[in-house]
Parts: structure tokens; C-alpha cells; sequence
């Protein structure tokens, strides 16, 4: 996408804070010397099978964004790709547990596009509002900041266990527990605290988001493997070799830039490049910020630091 992009004219405006040439988490257009509009779009295919979690899950990981940006969502529209032939319940289904998780966030669903589609894509485009002078991104991370994530890993390895059918249903019901859950509370968590640079874990994993905000911030990052949690069953499955296709790509494109690899069991390397769906927020603040978080918010925990630029982005210990 990068290669794509490149070549693509772009707008220039000043009240552009943030574009797509950061590889933020969502854009932010200035309206005002105290508001700034953030958006972001997020949609992709059934990851359960019980239409109504779905649904709940896709507004998740679409507000997950404007969470990572500091910003409080106020509206969203829907986008759905649906084949016509299944009929309208399990549409409505979809929607019903994209709107009650949008309601939960307070944001409102305002409207919405489908399509007739063969494959089932369910998604949401939502709109945050942020002072333009506290956007969290992902290059403002400084030499000696801790770097502090508030959820455990495995979503894509528990349920590619569960499409094979190894999967005990208590660790499924943990993983989408987990994906359902807003992160809504980590960013009130955060709030008010000397945040120096956030994202959120999703698709490209713990080590691919670490990598995208160590080179935009022009640091590196210490990883203390032992320190990251895991959801349950997540790493006897990786063991087994349930292994998504996303995580075979994540870790030939990103382990180029990641030294002390060699130092782990491969099932917890995995996991670290484990692409994840409506995954935690990672954060880099001052020590006593970080344990500010830990202390307010039961989800989060200290996975490293942040070091002066090195050869690598990340280092693991």
C-alpha cells in the first residue's frame, strides 16, 4: 500500500494535523483554534459465526481508532457488503450488534452504504472530535518513556484454532470478550496523563504497530517478552501450529527490523506478530504516568521501554 500510495496526488491544506503519510491510526482535520475532527474507517469479514457478535465487534475495532487518537467519537455510518439471497435476519443481526455497541460508546449511527456482495463485510467509518492541541499519534515517543499496553494477545491464533476445531469454547468466549471489549476505558485511563505517542494493536500485531511507531517517533524499543499477557489457550495453540495466514506475512515483512528474536520460544514470537482484531492500545509515556495507567485501568501493563535509535526498532529482551 505504501508502494500505491506514493504515486497517489494528494490535497494539501494546513489544517491537515494528521494525514496518511504517517501510518497513523486515523486522519485529523483542524475546524477550529479548540476542535479538530478525526476520522477513520474500518470493515473486513465475519470472524465468528453469530452475526449479532460480529456486529459488536466490527464497531469496536472501528472506534478502537478514535480512541488511539485521544478523541471522543461522535458519529459513525455503517458499511455493509451483503449478499441478498441470505435473506434479511442475519442482516439484522449484524446491525443490531454494531448499533448496541455503538450505543455503549455513546457515538450515534447517522447512516450508512451496501452493496449486494457475495462475501459478507460489515464495517464502520466514525467521527471523533479532539482538541487539536492533545491528539495522541504515533511519533511523539521519547528516549525513557515506558511503553504500556492494556490487553492480552492471541485474538488471530484462538480463532484461527477455532476454525479448525481444536479451540475449547472458554477460550473462545475469553478471545471475543476481549475483541467486544471498547477501549474506551484505556483512553480515559490516559487521559490527562503526559502522553507522548499511541496507537492501537490490530492487523499488523504487537512488534508491526511497535515497529510504525518507533520509526515515526525516531526511537527504538526495548520489549520484555516475558512481561506480555496472553489470552487464554493462546500459546499451546501456537504451539499447535495455528498459525493465520496474517501473522506469516506481519513476521516476513517486520523481523527484518527486530533483533533478539533468537532468544525466544517460537510460540511467543508468534504471538508477538499475532495480527489482532479490536486489539489494546499500546502507549509511550513517562515512568510515572505508566504507572498512573496500571494503577487506573486493571487491563493495562508496562511491556518495555523506549530507547535512543538504534540499528533495529525494536529489541527484545
Amino acid at each position: 500500500m505504501d508502494q500505491v500510495l506514493c504515486g497517489v496526488p494528494r490535497v494539501t491544506d494546513e489544517n491537515v494535523l494528521v494525514g496518511f503519510d504517517t501510518a497513523d491510526d486515523a486522519g485529523v482535520y483542524k475546524l477550529s483554534p479548540e476542535c479538530a475532527l478525526v476520522q477513520t474507517v474500518d470493515f473486513f469479514t465475519p470472524i465468528v459465526d453469530d452475526p449479532r457478535t460480529f456486529g459488536a465487534i466490527a464497531a469496536a475495532n472501528a472506534l478502537s481508532d478514535i480512541y488511539a487518537m485521544g478523541a471522543r467519537p461522535v458519529s459513525a455510518l455503517s458499511i455493509v457488503a451483503y449478499p441478498a439471497k441470505l435473506g434479511i435476519e442475519t442482516l439484522q443481526q449484524i446491525l443490531t450488534g454494531g448499533a448496541e455497541k455503538m450505543r455503549e460508546a455513546g457515538c450515534p449511527i447517522v447512516g450508512g452504504h451496501s452493496v449486494n456482495d457475495p462475501e459478507i463485510k460489515f464495517g464502520f467509518s466514525v467521527s471523533g472530535i479532539v482538541h487539536p492541541d492533545r491528539i495522541w499519534t504515533n511519533a511523539g515517543a521519547r528516549p525513557g518513556d515506558a511503553l504500556v499496553f492494556t490487553k492480552k494477545l492471541g485474538t488471530g491464533i484462538v480463532q484461527t484454532a477455532l476454525k479448525r476445531g481444536v479451540a475449547h469454547p472458554d477460550h473462545v468466549e475469553a478471545s471475543i470478550a476481549s475483541m467486544q471489549t471498547l477501549n474506551r476505558a484505556a483512553a480515559e485511563a490516559l487521559a490527562g496523563l503526559e502522553v507522548h505517542a499511541c496507537t492501537d494493536v490490530t492487523g499488523f500485531g504487537l512488534l508491526g504497530h511497535l515497529r510504525e511507531l518507533a520509526l515515526a517517533s525516531g526511537v527504538s524499543c526495548e520489549i520484555e517478552a516475558a512481561a506480555v499477557r496472553f489470552l487464554p489457550g493462546a500459546i499451546e495453540y501456537a504451539r499447535q501450529g495455528a498459525i493465520p495466514g496474517g501473522l506469516k506475512n506481519n513476521r516476513s515483512f517486520f523481523e527484518c527490523d527486530v533483533a533478539g528474536a533468537g532468544s525466544l520460544a517460537e510460540e511467543i514470537l508468534n504471538l508477538l506478530y499475532d495480527p489482532q482484531t479490536s486489539g489494546g492500545l499500546l502507549a509511550a509515556l513517562p515512568e510515572a504516568g505508566a504507572a498512573e495507567v496500571v494503577k487506573k485501568h486493571p487491563g493495562a501493563y508496562r511491556i518495555g521501554r523506549v530507547v535512543e535509535r538504534r540499528e533495529k526498532s525494536i529489541y527484545l529482551t
